[in-house]
């Protein structure tokens, strides 16, 4: 599989985002921030383990290089990486540098994901994690990025936002599941 495009990942978030409470609170020419939200029926250590040990479980093959041909981790500390490798081991894309972790509580991670990588942004992108108000875990997928670049970032908020929804509801899916094993057809 090829890597992904913008316009690709455009077609895909537009067909349907998961359902995750989303919010862009801000957008400008030149960046954004925008809000997901999940409540899961776990508490915040099981939501904590999942989002870092089982990362390559619940993340969307759709969004990433290399799709079911590689391997996405996260070395929860900081200066780890959110990184994939191709299954020849030669493929190999650090999406995101971490440079925050309290654990069952913030993961932050940092750097452009996906195509804002190539267009030379930047971003800070959060997973916080606290007891919800009726039992579980409201997981918040916050993520602040921006920079130079020719495009109009304000154009493409949207469409960010919702690709956040469907990455902080494969999560959500994954704990709502039990830690399911991958659906059939997935060699994991």
């Amino acid at each position: 599989m090829g890597r992904i495009v913008w316009g690709g990942a455009m077609a895909f978030a537009l067909l349907g985002a998961g359902n995750a409470a989303a919010a862009v609170k801000e957008a400008a020419p030149n960046g954004f921030t925008v809000e997901n939200e999940q409540v899961v029926a776990v508490d915040p250590d099981t939501a904590w383990k999942a989002l870092v040990e089982d990362v390559d479980r619940w993340w969307p093959k759709d969004h990433t290089w290399w799709g079911a041909e590689s391997t996405l981790s996260i070395d929860a500390r900081a200066g780890g990486c959110f990184c994939e490798i191709g299954r020849d081991g030669k493929r190999q894309a650090q999406h995101m540098t971490i440079g925050f972790v309290d654990p069952g509580k913030t993961l932050r991670m940092l750097g452009g994901l996906g195509p804002l990588q190539g267009m030379g942004l930047s971003g800070a992108m959060e997973f916080r994690l606290s007891p919800a108000k009726d039992g579980g875990t409201r997981i918040v997928l916050y993520y602040r990025a921006g920079g130079y670049t020719p495009d109009d970032l304000s154009k493409f908020v949207a469409v960010i936002d919702r690709v956040q929804g469907l990455q902080l509801g494969g999560l959500a899916d994954y704990l709502r599941r039990g830690h399911e094993q991958p659906k059939a057809g997935s060699d994991r």
